[in-house]
């Protein structure tokens, strides 16, 4: 028997149970259908998505398999430049230094610096044989050392002055203008070499030339790294799209920081060239120094056969010691 109290909540539980139970009749088919209409737009949702993203992932595989292929292609053709320009024609090496020279110019060159040694030689009191000797040395080295001189410092120039026209190409990309004005620009208003190697290329894109194909021309013209990765850039960007003006960003900033290296490495080496080069010029200064004081003790040297035997191992010694040196303090990056 329920007490009083009790039968009033029991009462009132059976009244709510049967409510519940009468309105979860009416209205579970309704919910049932929204759950099993949500659902399915759920998966329509998710198998969306899963398409998107698979889609993004097969983007992303193509354009690392296109920038592949693209890297592949130009390194195989810059390691053809690369044996080109390691064994460079004449004409390679006088357009290399900025000499407008024709190769009858050059032969005129080496005619004249050839007759310039014979008459000096023969000035000192040389014999015609030994005068001849070194006149056609003074032919085939002399005007070699020179455009070798003016390619060394030429390529010089145009690594200092290449990283501030990146900077001005990626400045010119951001604000909004194409890579052809901003080529341009640089043919306008860079120092020089770079301005003479950008002018070529407006040249060749005046001509119909593209731009990667115009741009990995002056690797030809300039056989330096930094043209290398110029071209690089400029190449995949060109054939796989993507932000050029951050990848040239990232090149400008690669540039400084090999410049810098560089500087480093020639600052930490250069206790080592002056060590080097004291202990290369201190045997001659010995030398004299006894000369000047016991000159019969040094002529020795140059009248008897065993003093010339001495003298060529020595400079044989000392040849191997400058190139061990040489090796030592040379750094490759």
């Amino acid at each position: 028997m329920l007490t009083p109290f009790l039968f009033p909540l029991f009462v009132f539980a059976l009244a709510t149970t049967s409510i519940g139970g009468v309105m979860l009749a009416v209205f579970y088919p309704r919910v049932g259908k929204a759950n099993a209409y949500r659902r399915r737009f759920e998966r329509l949702a998710d198998n969306t998505v899963a398409k998107k993203a698979q889609a993004r992932d097969e983007e992303g595989r193509d354009r690392r398999r296109s920038v592949e292929r693209t890297l592949r292609e130009m390194e195989k053709k810059q390691k053809a430049d690369a044996r080109k320009s390691a064994r460079p024609s004449l004409a390679g090496r006088l357009r290399q230094a900025g000499l407008g020279w024709p190769r009858q110019a050059y032969l005129l060159v080496c005619l004249g610096a050839a007759m310039a040694t014979g008459a000096l030689m023969l000035l000192l009191g040389l014999g015609a044989l030994p005068a001849l000797g070194f006149a056609v040395a003074g032919g085939l080295l002399l005007p070699h050392l020179y455009v070798n001189a003016k390619r060394k410092a030429r390529l010089k120039r145009f690594g200092a002055e290449f990283p501030n026209a990146v900077d001005v190409i990626v400045r010119g990309l951001k604000s909004g203008l194409p890579m052809t004005d901003c080529l341009r620009a640089i043919a306008a208003d860079a120092e020089e070499p770079v301005k003479g190697e950008f002018v070529t290329i407006a040249q060749d894109q005046t001509l119909g030339i593209p731009v990667d194909e115009a741009v990995l021309r002056m690797c030809e013209r300039i056989p330096m790294p930094e043209a290398r990765f110029f071209a690089i850039v400029i190449g995949i960007q060109a054939r796989t799209g993507g932000s050029l003006s951050e990848a040239l960003g990232n090149l400008s900033k690669v540039l400084r920081e090999r410049k810098k290296m560089k500087g480093k490495i020639k600052a930490m080496s250069a206790e080592a060239k002056s060590s080097a080069g004291i202990i290369g010029a201190l045997p001659f200064f010995v030398a004299g120094a006894v000369y000047l004081t016991s000159p019969d003790y040094m002529t020795l040297l140059f009248t008897t056969l065993t003093g010339k035997i001495v003298l060529a191992g020595c400079a044989v010694w000392m040849g191997i010691g400058i190139l061990v040196m040489r090796k030592m303090i040379n750094f490759d990056f």
